[in-house]
């Protein structure tokens, strides 16, 4: 089992293409939210392009599950296929089980309580853009970044992956793995 994780692609579908490229052959990808706008606070990019990345989302393959974002409203749900206004999502795939929040609305400790309580080995967030692989209250905090607007310290892209029991996150420009951890059980 491959799972891609994605977050804060905010209308941009250069980085959408990229990302899916990156990840390569998934069996399917979680993204945690900011799917079509580019929010208030972000810069406009030479390649925003919503409508565009709309398309590109209804017609992948690729099984997805969003969870909402603090970006995402009610005239993006329109342009899509796949539902992106649950604040949560749970994925149980192979034994593994992944709650999926963007992680605006609750402090992390509590988020963390409510994977927990889910009995979920993954708690997947974005919102923050920056990429993250923690532990707290015995589930893995995981943040892939973000593939489109990225604030970590060198401000590259980048998406995760969990394959063979590992979580990865990985620099779009480079192929590079920047954070690695074993998944816990």
């Amino acid at each position: 089992m491959r799972i891609g994780f994605i977050s804060d692609s905010h209308g941009d579908p250069t980085a959408w293409e990229k990302a899916v490229d990156v990840l390569g052959d998934v069996d399917l990808i979680s993204h945690a939210g900011d799917v079509l706008y580019h929010g208030i606070f972000n810069p406009i990019t030479e390649t925003y392009d919503p409508r565009r990345l709309a398309e590109l989302l209804n017609e992948s393959d690729i099984p997805r599950l969003h969870a909402r974002g603090n970006c995402d409203s009610e005239v993006d749900q329109l342009a899509l296929h796949s539902h992106i206004l649950s604040d949560f999502a749970f994925l149980s795939v192979e034994g593994v089980r992944i709650l999926i929040t963007h992680g605006h609305k609750y402090p992390r400790e509590e988020l963390a309580r409510m994977a927990a309580r889910a009995k979920a080995d993954i708690l997947h967030i974005g919102h923050f853009h920056v990429p993250e692989i923690s532990v707290l209250q015995g589930v893995t905090v995981f943040n892939a970044g973000s593939c489109a607007l990225p604030k970590q310290e060198g401000q590259f892209p980048t998406v995760g992956l969990l394959a063979d029991g590992t979580l990865r996150v990985i620099d779009m420009d480079t192929g590079a793995v920047k954070l690695e951890g074993e998944l816990l059980r």
